[in-house]
């Protein structure tokens, strides 16, 4: 929303280009130019015709002639791309000696060079390096037939078409970027989502080899009485195949639920998350599941752990979360707990979560229900409180531990999309971090995934 105040500076800038445009006094052939310019390059829509209408303009309204060049990858190197003579170059050449990047305005022999800048804001979005915004040069000749009145103007217009150049150059690579990550989606699920779901055959193949192990070791424990070592060697060994098999197969899940949440095509479509909403008993489904992958890491930290679940019984409301989505949520959550948890003031170091019930928190009739993940330790400092869950942002608190700002990032926007808020306090034990989900109605607990997964986009 524009406040008054953002609204009076705005007004005073339009004061000051009005000001200006009337010292500039371009008169009406000029002035067309500018127009004429700003309204071609909105209608071309590729680069190319951009570089066409940038010389062209000059030529047909005050029949001079120019070249265009542009920097390149390497420092301080120009490449012609377009010209009044000749027109588009099919593959761009090395500048002229004569010609090279400055921030100012000179002579060439009977051509004036004038540099090109870009938007000062995205410079740094540009695919090459461009000192002082410099993105290219303007040349315009003979130089002898210019006045001052004259490169003074081609200035102007070399500042606009800069403008121009660089906006089109971002959109370029943007377009350029979004078709690589729709054929890199269409890549992940032929190369990684569907080759992962054939895992699944050979867990089952290994499965049934264990099993056969198992009654191997029955059978040759009832024949080899005399060799007790051997066959308790043996039960051992696949016992522990079999514990190991068991935990592959929980991080296969694991896995295999994140892959499908994060690389869904319908994401990168649509440049944001994509829910498919289903009805999921969260504490059995999800928090279970996630918790039984950490329980290593938190018994490694001498972590305890309280999975008392406050509040009403799981059916006594229906909530329809994305579960893959959700299920990464308490990963972060849980992975934040192995890293941050301290003793607590009174000497305990735990993490503990729960779940309660808010009535009429989205509004009347429109109850939310609170979950919440709670580590012991110190107090996340006040001034990190509210920027906790921005991205890239690491509190103050981190004492050392490896982490990308992103984990609890990722937890907001995902509760967000699902309709939800997030937030974080200090209880006198250690810190809670929580999110509420809306309760939905039996109605909605009805939509099938595909119109969930709509109804959200």
């Amino acid at each position: 929303m524009t406040h008054p105040a953002d609204l009076e500076v705005i007004r005073q800038r339009i004061l000051e280009k009005k000001n200006n445009y009337q010292e500039y006094n371009f008169g009406p052939l000029r002035d067309d130019a500018i127009k004429t310019f700003f309204d071609l390059a909105q209608e071309y829509e590729t680069l190319e015709n951009l570089f066409r209408v940038c010389v062209a303009v000059i030529k047909e309204f005050f029949d001079l002639d120019s070249r265009l060049f542009l920097t390149c990858s390497g420092v301080g190197c120009l490449e012609a791309v377009c010209d009044s003579l000749e027109g588009l170059r099919a593959y761009r050449t090395p500048a002229p000696e004569e010609i090279h990047l400055s921030n100012t305005a000179y002579a060439a022999g009977d051509s004036w060079v004038i540099p090109v800048r870009g938007n000062r804001l995205l410079v740094d979005r540009l695919p090459f390096f461009a000192k002082d915004q410099v993105i290219g040069m303007l040349e315009i000749f003979p130089a002898h037939a210019l006045t001052d009145s004259d490169t003074f103007f081609f200035e102007k217009y070399a500042n606009r078409l800069g403008y121009a150049l660089h906006n089109k150059i971002i959109t370029s690579q943007n377009i350029q970027h979004i078709r690589f990550i729709n054929s890199l989606v269409g890549d992940i699920e032929h190369n990684v989502i569907v080759p992962n779901i054939s895992l699944s055959l050979y867990l089952r193949h290994v499965k049934k080899k264990i099993q056969t192990l198992h009654n191997l070791v029955n059978t040759l424990s009832e024949d080899a009485r005399s060799c007790p070592e051997f066959v308790a060697q043996v039960r051992a060994l696949v016992l522990g195949i079999d514990s190991d098999c068991q935990i592959f197969d929980k991080q296969y899940h694991g896995v295999s639920l994140f892959l499908e949440s994060l690389f869904r095509p319908s994401h990168f479509q649509r440049g944001h998350l994509v829910l498919r909403k289903r009805k999921c008993n969260v504490r059995s489904e999800i928090i279970q599941p996630q918790l039984e992958l950490y329980l290593p890491k938190l018994q490694e930290r001498h972590i305890e752990i309280d999975e008392s679940l406050g509040g009403v019984p799981e059916e006594d409301f229906t909530l329809l979360v994305d579960k893959g989505l959700i299920s990464q949520v308490y990963a972060n959550l849980f992975s934040n707990a192995v890293k941050y948890s301290r003793p607590s003031p009174s000497g305990r170091k735990y993490l503990s979560f729960g779940r309660r019930l808010i009535p009429d928190f989205f509004g009347p009739g429109k109850d939310g229900v609170r979950f919440n993940v709670f580590t012991s330790g110190p107090r996340i400092p006040q001034e990190d409180i509210g920027r906790i869950f921005e991205e890239g942002y690491r509190g103050g608190n981190v004492e050392g531990e490896v982490g990308t700002g992103r984990g609890l990032y990722f937890v907001r926007n995902v509760v967000e999309t699902h309709g939800g808020s997030v937030g974080c306090e200090y209880t006198g034990d250690g810190n809670d971090i929580y999110f509420v989900l809306p309760v939905f109605s039996d109605q909605d607990a009805g939509l099938g995934p595909l119109t969930a997964e709509l109804s959200q986009s």
